[in-house]
């Protein structure tokens, strides 16, 4: 008779004491990345149909690719280590307004939400939120990995959004921002699958030291 054993948890050695990675954690890691991989494919096939087809019965296919998109984002804003907690919820805050303008505003009209949010960029004020959220996920990946895809997509967003409002950039501008924008998206979510899974964990006795400074104040 065999005693089955469990494999001893890896010691990792923090800024602020020793850590572990558990299972728990991993699985934490997975989701977010899948949620990424969602995000970016949904966002990417919703792109080249405008982009590459010139048919206005694909618009109707971009709502619930946006719908697919959206839930996804939420899901690894949910998951994402992030050491500032009140820059986590901010950006789930973000999330959430965008979210629910998005609803608001899609059940409000009878148009297809892409068409009208693309006349009416004033509604960038609400649904523009979604992707404040999302640029935030670009530039803590940039800071944190320093990749090249991300510190692309930090600016482009905002770039392309902006002027969409304001009304600065030309139509064929935009279509290549959208693309550069779908193209890198989909090129930093596909790099993260191959990513090691401790480096989106993190330090953990940082989260631990950052933790026991809140409940000290408390």
């Amino acid at each position: 008779m065999t005693t089955q054993t469990l494999p001893v948890p890896q010691v990792y050695q923090g800024q602020f004491g020793e850590f572990t990675i558990t299972s728990h954690d991993r699985t934490g890691v997975i989701i977010y990345r899948a949620g990424l991989i969602i995000a970016a494919l949904s966002f990417a096939v919703g792109s080249g149909l405008v982009l590459l087809n010139n048919n206005p019965t694909v618009i109707n296919i971009l709502t619930p690719l946006y719908t697919c998109f959206i839930l996804a984002l939420g899901v690894s804003l949910f998951t994402i280590h992030i050491y500032m907690i009140i820059l986590h919820r901010m950006l789930q805050i973000f999330w959430a307004i965008g979210t629910i303008a998005s609803v608001i505003l899609a059940l409000s009209t009878s148009e297809p939400l892409a068409v009208t949010v693309y006349n009416q960029p004033i509604t960038l004020f609400g649904v523009g939120f979604v992707f404040v959220a999302l640029t935030g996920i670009y530039f803590k990946e940039a800071f944190c990995f320093n990749r090249l895809e991300t510190k692309v997509l930090t600016p482009i967003v905002p770039l392309l959004l902006l002027g969409h409002l304001v009304g600065v950039l030309p139509i064929q501008w935009e279509g290549v921002l959208l693309g550069i924008w779908a193209t890198f998206f989909l090129v930093f979510a596909l790099r993260k699958t191959v990513q090691p899974i401790p480096a989106d964990i993190g330090d953990k006795s940082v989260f631990t030291y950052l933790k026991e400074q809140r409940l000290a104040k408390v």
